[in-house]
């Protein structure tokens, strides 16, 4: 996926940064987490763009920003989370997704020209080649057909969600031992293990979030929460830029999942009352949480860049703040431009 993404965008200024944001949308599409994402992507184009004269703080910094889009471009793992929460379609929750991962991506990539051509960051020296774009593509082929045997066979009907892991674990396995061969059998077991692990703690976190949901449902906390904020104001966009800034506050603090399980039942009766749509604040909250990602001292995605290239966390902070403001401007005209999600489960829906 690097190759590909390389053979298409690397002469540009800055090259290997776009390289490493590109590669980051193709692995999101795969992963659906954005700590894996971080530690995938970046465990192959830091090293390279520091050996190339890029400061590493950037390159840790830029790889924790570009891995966040792991859970907003589809497939993603909050994403289900949140559809389960609010009673609504995973599918048109993945298809409203598309527009605003493309987006934050899109204003990653104008960060790293802006500040390549500052620092003389240069691409690669070769000219643009379309055998070796066909060529790349052609070795990227069994990566890049996981995202589209997991969107198009929920898009087609012909399996659920869940589903959809089942037969991406299968096809992945049948990838990794007998055609990439990358992965042995000895190396189920601990493969296994570490899932089991983690799926665990993701288990206990949704256990005790989602019965403090069903205690503030019983408790008709979401309406008394509902009408002090309408006492206030009834409008719909003005209580989304406080909630934007409210889900940065927490997001410094507080877990991903914990926070679509907290600020569902919250937040989304208020809003579809006044006629914002599930899947609007849906992706509002999601980059919300991308955000706290990558903002210390929770943010997850920092401590794997940290690890990768040995910088502090104050380094990576500093480096992180061009990027962190480009996302929360997309954030703001998301908030602004609702169609622009809910055109997708609109029209395919």
């Amino acid at each position: 996926m690097v190759n590909f993404a390389s053979s298409l965008v690397g002469r540009t200024a800055g090259g290997l940064g776009i390289v490493t944001v590109v590669a980051c949308m193709f692995f999101a599409a795969i992963s659906g987490s954005s700590p894996a994402t971080v530690a995938a992507i970046g465990s192959m184009m830091v090293p390279s763009m520091i050996e190339k004269g890029y400061n590493r703080h950037f390159a840790g910094a830029l790889t924790a920003s570009a891995g966040s889009l792991g859970i907003l471009i589809p497939p993603s793992i909050p994403m289900i989370i949140y559809a389960v929460t609010a009673e609504i379609s995973i599918g048109d929750m993945f298809l409203a997704g598309f527009i605003p991962g493309a987006m934050i991506g899109t204003g990653l990539i104008l960060v790293v020209y802006w500040i390549s051509k500052r620092r003389g960051y240069k691409g690669q020296d070769e000219d643009f080649s379309l055998q070796q774009v066909k060529t790349t593509l052609k070795e990227a082929k069994w990566a890049l057909l996981t995202p589209i045997i997991i969107l198009g066979g929920i898009y087609s009907g012909i399996f659920t969600a869940t589903e959809a892991a089942c037969i991406t674990v299968i096809y992945t396995l049948i990838i990794s031992l007998f055609v990439h061969k990358e992965m042995k059998f000895s190396d189920l077991r601990p493969v296994i293990v570490k899932a089991a692990l983690t799926t665990g703690c993701v288990i206990i976190i949704l256990g005790f979030a989602t019965a403090f949901a069903r205690y503030l449902t019983i408790s008709q906390i979401p309406q008394m929460i509902g009408e002090l904020i309408l006492s206030y104001t009834n409008n719909a966009t003005l209580i989304l830029m406080i909630f934007v800034v409210l889900i940065m506050f927490t997001g410094l603090f507080i877990e991903t999942a914990a926070q679509i399980l907290i600020y569902t039942p919250l937040f989304l009766p208020i809003l579809v009352q006044l006629g914002v749509s599930p899947y609007h604040f849906g992706i509002i909250l999601i980059v919300g949480t991308e955000l706290g990602l990558i903002t210390p001292p929770v943010g997850v995605n920092l401590f794997v860049a940290k690890g990768i290239t040995g910088s502090s966390m104050v380094q990576l902070s500093r480096a992180i703040v061009p990027f962190l403001l480009s996302m929360l401007l997309v954030q703001f005209s998301l908030v602004l431009l609702p169609e622009v999600i809910t055109f997708l489960p609109n029209l395919f829906g």
